[in-house]
């Protein structure tokens, strides 16, 4: 039935096994994607949405090292929005509402369209593992198919456990099984393993809601996208609504808490802070009398409705007679009550940065088994330990991204070096480099980068190229050219900046913060270079920020190449963190069990002071 061995197994065909398995096969290892239904690829199992804050700079990192997601959610968007317009460029992010089955539909037309890729259906019961090292994976059938590396992707599966109020049924998601036997056979191995739980709301009939009660929010006027490639800008959006929880909804959510598995100890284990469920929001800020309901279309041609916000395990009596009470859901038909869901997950300071296993050679995790939660979170982690999996096969340096090259880069270090017991998610505060790792500059962050890899194509840099040529050709255009007092005056007092009184450089005068670049297009001399290079948006923006940010820019920079200093000092594989005395306990502990590679590594480790590292420093001769 299969080839006598694969390169790489990819098991799982969530977003972290999409992306695993086509960056495996691009790079040309002979992949096999096996997966509980292949109907379910790619399948967005909570909101029909990609991006949002930090998530969107990940896609667009995604995108620029050669992954899909971009592409796959640029061609199923129904709307865009770029989030954080108001604030500074390195918190802008995009994020686009998805046609749910058109994402999965793309996701699985692009992995069926990429060569190396063969696909099965059916459940993984074990690995293969010969001595130290993983040499396969095991079926539900008791089927044997060898590989050189092996990708776990399982997601919510592992041993997965449904909520809804006082019932209970073993689920992977709602309608499909829990996956069981690789949890219990890595615990033999020596891996510690724990639990975590996520949550997700009811589905509505959108004919059964009033929209004249709620709040539209429609999508930009303009709407950009995600890839870096010609995929379609959209030229029709499809409108959100916004309505709100009352205190009335509180009280009737409460007369559920006693049957609440949260609250009547059945869940005990953590889920993510950051999007909690609806009774959790009213019991830790009971102060609040309302919070938002934001109502997602779930595609084009249907009128199924996501009902964000109100992510919920209580009682599906409850959950109806409360939401009937929220404005506009008077008359509320549902499609499916909310759920909670307990799964598998393992520490992630059992994996190296290239997310291989520390006990296990050639076996890498990634996503939700990781302890994180978003899709673009576990696509990420897909992208890199496909690849990592393929050059450690083709006897090749890893592919490691530091903290200031991307967020993908900061959302593995930190996984590795602090761990995490509540589902990780991304946030731009996370990224101590956030004004360098900006989402209108992934591309000509990630893409050289991709390209000798050998992901990313001719086309992509050749862009990419043009794109940062041209950026540069018209930043120096503002450092060249002069203007006259009469000409720039009238707009700095438009917008109430100091006149000039002498002649100076455009850059000068474009660095100051109210004065925009529809500004400077009304001067003759920049919208006739615009018009003659036939500049595009993305190079305006570019050299814009670039003008305007150039010191924050510079200091970053030099910060982060202080840190690289620290990245080159290594630590022997066999470093024996127990002779030394002058280290505290908990130091010692956390560096034995954490093994870092590099001195800036073990600095990040939750625990270790900066007077450890100064001991780890006088150690090594530094």
């Amino acid at each position: 039935m299969f080839e006598k061995e694969y390169d790489v197994i990819v098991v799982g065909g969530g977003h972290a096994g999409a992306e695993a398995a086509a960056a495996s096969a691009n790079m040309g290892s002979r992949t096999l994607l096996i997966t509980m239904n292949l109907q379910t690829i790619g399948q967005m199992s909570c909101n029909p949405a990609m991006g949002g804050i930090a998530k969107g700079q990940i896609v667009r990192e995604i995108d620029a090292l050669g992954g899909y997601s971009g592409i796959v959610t640029d061609r199923s968007a129904i709307q865009f929005k770029m989030l954080n317009k108001s604030k500074g460029p390195a918190m802008w992010s995009p994020r686009a509402q998805n046609d749910r089955m058109r994402f999965a539909e793309e996701w699985r037309k692009m992995l069926e369209e990429t060569p190396n890729v063969d696909f099965y259906q059916e459940m993984v019961s074990g690995l293969l593992v010969e001595g130290d090292k993983v040499v396969g994976v095991r079926t539900s059938l008791g089927i044997d198919v060898r590989s050189r590396a092996v990708v776990l992707t399982n997601g919510t599966f592992l041993n997965g456990l449904i909520h809804i109020g006082e019932k209970q049924f073993g689920g992977g998601r709602a309608g499909e099984k829990a996956a069981t036997g690789i949890t219990e056979q890595l615990v033999d191995f020596g891996f510690d393993s724990g639990r975590m739980k996520t949550g997700t709301p009811p589905r509505v009939d959108g004919r059964s809601l009033d929209y004249s009660k709620m709040i539209v929010q429609p999508g930009d006027e303009y709407p950009e996208k995600f890839s870096y490639l010609d995929t379609v800008v959209l030229n029709e959006q499809r409108d959100c609504y916004m309505t709100h929880t009352s205190k009335m909804v509180h009280d009737l959510l409460r007369e559920g808490f006693d049957r609440s598995p949260m609250f009547n100890g059945r869940i005990k284990s953590i889920g993510p802070r950051y999007c909690p469920s609806i009774e959790d929001k009213i019991h830790r800020f009971a102060d609040k009398d309302a919070h938002q309901i934001f109502v997602e279309p779930e595609g084009w041609h249907t009128v199924e409705v996501y009902v964000n916000g109100f992510s919920t395990s209580l009682p599906e009596d409850i959950q109806f007679k409360a939401l009937s009470s929220v404005k506009g859901f008077e008359n509320v038909k549902f499609f499916r009550p909310g759920y909670a869901i307990e799964y598998d997950y393992f520490p992630p300071t059992q994996l190296k940065h290239t997310l291989e296993t520390k006990l296990v050679k050639n076996l890498y995790f990634a996503g939700q088994i990781n302890g994180t939660t978003g899709y673009e979170e576990a696509a990420s982690q897909g992208l890199m330990a496909g690849i990592n999996a393929h050059l450690k096969i083709s006897e090749r340096e890893p592919f490691i991204l530091k903290r200031d090259e991307a967020y993908i880069g900061v959302l593995i270090d930190d996984l590795i070096t602090k761990g995490t017991e509540e589902p990780y998610r991304m946030f731009t505060s996370r990224a101590e480099y956030r004004t360098l790792l900006r989402q209108d500059n992934a591309d000509l962050r990630l893409t050289p980068r991709s390209h000798e890899l050998g992901l990313a194509s001719e086309e992509r840099l050749k862009r990419m190229e043009e794109k940062q040529k041209k950026s540069n050709e018209f930043i120096n255009f503002f450092k060249k050219t002069s203007f006259a007092p009469d000409e720039i005056n009238p707009i700095l007092k438009s917008v109430d900046s100091a006149l000039v009184k002498q002649s100076d450089k455009l850059f000068k005068v474009f660095s100051r913060p109210r004065v925009t670049m529809e500004h400077m297009l009304t001067l003759e001399s920049v919208s006739s270079f615009v018009s003659e290079n036939e500049l595009k948006n993305e190079v305006l923006e570019q050299a814009e920020i670039q003008v305007k940010y150039a010191g924050y820019i510079e200091k970053e920079k030099t910060n982060a190449d202080k840190l690289h200093r620290l990245e080159n000092v290594k630590i022997p594989d066999n470093f024996d963190y127990t002779k030394l005395k002058s280290l505290s306990f908990e130091a010692r502990e956390k560096l034995e069990a954490i093994r870092p590679v590099t001195i800036s590594q073990a600095s990040r480790i939750s625990g270790v002071s900066p007077s450890d590292i100064s001991v780890l420093l006088v150690f090594l001769g530094r």
